[in-house]
């Protein structure tokens, strides 16, 4: 079982989604930005150096929010995600992605997610004023 971790980006009260790209499994699902953890790097290495590799985003790690383990026909994964505060706004590059976009919690249920990513998702717009809270920025704004 492959070990992939996820981030849950935040920057000013939006979570960051991203597409996936036509060319990849899953094609054309939303997901939250990681990828697959290297033998020997720890859960925040991996994340830091997938969201780097593959949107040249920084971001600090607040929190683990959830795993979920979810067998594609390919295999199966164990999803980690982790809360994280986005050191920038702008994504200016994209090697994994169609597009990216910074959308409220609620606004999550208009998109399809990967399978793996869905229960995540459910349970964060089941947690939102907490997360909210967390990550410094007012449930209120939702």
């Amino acid at each position: 079982m492959k070990t992939v971790l996820g981030g849950i980006i935040f920057w000013q009260g939006k979570v960051l989604i991203a597409q996936r790209r036509h060319d990849k499994s899953q094609e054309y699902m939303w997901e939250f930005p990681g990828g697959k953890q290297e033998t020997g790097e720890s859960e925040e290495e991996c994340l830091h150096r997938e969201l780097w590799e593959e949107l040249r985003l920084k971001v600090k790690i607040q929190q683990f929010f959830m795993e979920n383990r979810f067998a594609y026909p390919q295999g199966e994964i164990l999803l980690k995600t982790y809360l994280c505060h986005s050191l920038q706004p702008e994504i200016n590059w994209m090697d994994s992605h169609e597009q990216t976009r910074w959308v409220d919690i609620a606004a999550t249920a208009d998109y399809t997610f990967a399978p793996a990513d869905r229960p995540i998702v459910e349970e964060l717009r089941r947690r939102q004023h907490d997360v909210l809270t967390i990550m410094g920025a007012s449930p209120h704004a939702e």
